[in-house]
């Protein structure tokens, strides 16, 4: 996916692409989309609820949103800068505990158990799975910190500067769905105070994974048909960021996040200011007509395509 372009040989196979060398993790998230939709299948013929506490609805959004994000992840950890031992070592953690995750979230809520918030006097079996459940989530967060920081190092900005600036926003909103998820499991459970649920921030903020990074190669295809774009990606970036705090400002106060208050309207439109930036990066990338050789000023950005 998105070869380099042809010109300096020796440089454009230094280039890493989307997804490359990264079979087992896309089998991994693909996986999770297959549980999904065996669970939605349940959903549809059966309902919902399981006595006495499960609910397979929640494992269909749940292996669908953690196959959505390993995938993601499989995307990007070529770009990352990271020698091969290192992401051979991301790899081979990562998956493991997401497949113990899938396994955990779809089996206990098909048998009627909640597995991350167990009724008093759960059975053993449970309890371990549960505390193993946390364990791994614990896991999940600390692995893909390491991970993101090789995106903050040279090496990544120096192959393809306008996708490390998009994928280091990506990571900080990645890690703001992180504390959000933290704050799920200390909160036991996803409600604050009348109206508000943290579900919202936890899940919006993984989506930076799918849409900060393609702002990012579109803003890079731009610079190689000679417009400015890196303003584009830092304008998506800090404005998705910024509507991810107002959601969490609002959560925090235990309002709903669809009501005609400050807060709210004020995510709504630094999500649409992200959404322009996207929108005129695409505009850039394929509609306008070129402006310069095809040489980016930007630096390494050239062999992107």
């Amino acid at each position: 996916m998105f070869p380099p372009m042809a010109g300096n040989r020796h440089e454009a196979k230094e280039i890493p692409r989307f997804f490359q060398g990264e079979k087992w993790l896309v089998l991994t998230g693909l996986f999770g989309f297959l549980l999904a939709a065996v669970c939605g299948l349940w959903w549809l013929l059966e309902g919902a609820a399981v006595a006495p506490g499960g609910d397979i609805s929640h494992a269909f959004s749940f292996d669908a949103a953690l196959g959505l994000f390993v995938l993601s992840t499989a995307a990007i950890v070529p770009l990352s800068g990271a020698g091969p031992k290192v992401r051979a070592f991301f790899r081979w953690s990562y998956i493991p505990l997401a497949l113990y995750s899938y396994a955990a979230e779809t089996v206990q809520n098909a048998r009627g158990v909640n597995p991350r918030f167990l009724e008093d006097g759960a059975a053993a079996f449970d309890v371990a799975v549960g505390n193993i459940f946390a364990s791994v989530a614990a896991l999940l967060i600390l692995y893909y910190l390491f991970f993101a920081g090789y995106f903050f190092r040279s090496g990544a900005y120096r192959r393809q500067p306008e996708l490390a600036i998009g994928i280091r926003y990506a990571m900080a909103a990645v890690v703001v769905s992180f504390a959000a998820g933290i704050w799920i499991s200390m909160n036991q459970g996803r409600t604050v105070g009348t109206d508000g649920n943290i579900i919202w921030l936890h899940g919006l903020g993984f989506h930076a994974l799918q849409a900060l990074p393609a702002v990012a190669w579109l803003s890079a295809r731009a610079a190689r048909r000679g417009f400015a774009s890196r303003g584009y990606i830092h304008a998506a970036g800090i404005a998705f960021l910024l509507g991810l705090l107002a959601i969490g400002w609002q959560t925090y106060l235990g309002h709903a996040l669809f009501a005609w208050s400050a807060l709210p309207l004020a995510a709504a439109a630094c999500f649409l200011i992200s959404l322009a930036a996207g929108a005129v990066s695409f505009r850039l990338a394929f509609l306008e007509p070129g402006a310069g050789s095809g040489t980016s000023a930007s630096g390494g950005s050239a062999n992107l395509r």
